[in-house]
């Protein structure tokens, strides 16, 4: 008898996950916290071990599909119970096409990850989906007239032939339906590959595609060149020669899902926006003598500390001086809830988009941890594999977005907290000394914050300070 390994519950108030891979496949024997399967949350990618030990039977969710807590994410049977199913109930093997790089248009489906299987992938006979193609009409006769040849149909592919309005196949994942939807058709009308007919993600994307191809083959007779006669006039020197007028190139549109860590992201910035009544100022800061400083603890230690690592430290130290902007405010109860703890956010660009990790407990740190925190944080930008943890949490966040080539910006607050920070670019520019012009490096700095919280007066003190700081570190010493 099978067992049902159920999504389990993953923290902090969420609810879903969506499949990012399958690390097995039907027919596999598993071990018990061997991980089957990789999802993503609104936090972070993470892998789940079985709870059972036994045979893979059956599979749940396609890659790309949201499943919800408490969802069948497989069964497995014992190994003493398990039977290897016969061929005929064996739903055809969707491999991604040989034109796709890396399976990346057709990403592999339910039981056919890229994960290693005991079973070798077969294909059936017949085609990529297990039957032979709908026969297509035979040309016209090598004798027929060009008029009888240009009024005869067009070619129409096997995928166009496949969709019948009286046809109502079962369709299970909500994301084929809507694949299906945004194309302009309804996947019931499809005969699915998958058992008793179910309509599969793979059916879909080759019925779009065979429509491609008889769209395209129905421009083909237009765009190719008539054949040249035997003989080609003389070219009169005064009639000029027509060119044949090639087809417009057909422009689609993409529809890109808004899923996962995006989906998150666009919530918490239409809240951000919706909610908080935020106020931009911005300064000019001279950062010469912030190199200085870096350089002179190298000198002094051996030990390398980044520029954003100073500048972390000059905000920690700001949001002591002025704890007001360390706050979130609380709707319900109306009130601004200034937190003890200065768990300062980075905002970070990552493979998977941008997230906004976290050093817990700033306050209490050396200026080198601080600094090895941040590196931290920088190595697993790489690929965004923060643990949840590590995303939540935040009270104030540092944007250096200068690293993206631009001088300063107005940035979101990272809801629900009360300010950010942003840094841009330092670069050399003319800047005035006692009177005379010289060459700086100079950064802007850039501050947006919940006017709820505080007025203007107490922001600028704060950018202020951070301005002094960086533009002479040894003024912060006071504030130790």
């Amino acid at each position: 008898m099978g067992r049902d390994f159920l999504l389990p519950d993953l923290g902090e108030g969420l609810t879903e996950a969506e499949v990012v891979n399958w690390l097995v496949a039907v027919g596999d024997t598993i071990a018990i916290d061997q991980p089957v399967i990789e999802v993503e949350s609104a936090k972070s990618i993470v892998e789940l071990p079985s709870p059972f030990g036994g045979v893979v039977e059956k599979l749940f969710g396609e890659v790309g599909e949201v499943i919800h807590a408490g969802s069948v994410l497989l069964t497995v049977a014992d190994d003493s119970a398990a039977v290897a199913p016969a061929p005929a109930t064996v739903p055809p093997v969707k491999a991604a096409a040989p034109e796709d790089p890396a399976g990346e248009t057709g990403r592999p489906l339910v039981g056919y990850g890229p994960g290693e299987s005991t079973r070798g992938v077969r294909r059936p006979a017949g085609g990529r989906f297990g039957r032979p193609a709908a026969p297509t009409e035979a040309p016209a006769p090598a004798a027929a007239s060009p008029a009888a040849a240009s009024a005869a149909p067009a070619v129409q592919g096997p995928a166009v032939a496949l969709l019948d309005p009286a046809r109502r196949s079962p369709v299970v994942s909500p994301l084929v339906r809507r694949l299906a939807r945004e194309n302009g058709f309804d996947a019931s009308q499809l005969s699915g590959s998958g058992a008793q007919s179910l309509v599969l993600r793979g059916d879909v994307e080759s019925y779009i595609r065979g429509r491609q191809a008889s769209e395209q083959a129905v421009a083909a007779p237009a765009a190719a060149p008539a054949a040249a006669p035997a003989q080609t006039p003389a070219r009169s020197a005064d009639r000029p020669v027509a060119t044949p007028a090639l087809p417009a190139a057909v422009l689609e549109d993409i529809r890109i899902p808004i899923t996962g860590l995006r989906k998150v992201v666009s919530q918490r910035l239409t809240t951000s926006r919706r909610e908080i009544p935020e106020a931009t100022i911005w300064m000019d800061v001279d950062a010469t003598e912030l190199f200085v400083a870096r350089d002179r603890l190298l000198a002094a230690t051996g030990e390398r500390f980044s520029v954003t690592a100073l500048i972390a430290r000059f905000v920690v130290a700001g949001l002591r001086k002025y704890p007001l902007l360390n706050s979130s405010v609380d709707t319900a109860s109306q009130e601004i809830l200034q937190h003890a703890a200065i768990n300062l956010g980075l905002a970070a660009q990552t493979s998977r988009g941008l997230m906004v990790p976290v050093v817990h407990g700033a306050q209490a740190m050396t200026t080198r941890q601080l600094r090895d925190a941040i590196a931290g944080i920088v190595a697993a930008s790489a690929d965004g594999t923060f643990p949840p943890s590590t995303l939540t949490g935040g009270t104030f966040t540092l944007n250096n977005f200068g690293s993206l080539g631009v001088d300063g910006s107005a940035a979101i607050i990272n809801h629900p907290e009360a300010a950010i920070l942003g840094i841009g670019r330092m670069i050399e520019r003319p800047w005035v000394i006692n009177h005379e012009l010289a060459v700086r490096t100079v950064v802007e700095l850039s501050m947006v914050f919940d006017h709820r919280v505080c007025d203007g007066g107490t922001a600028a003190g704060f950018l202020t300070y951070i301005a002094g700081c960086i533009e002479n570190p040894v003024a912060m010493l006071a504030d130790l």
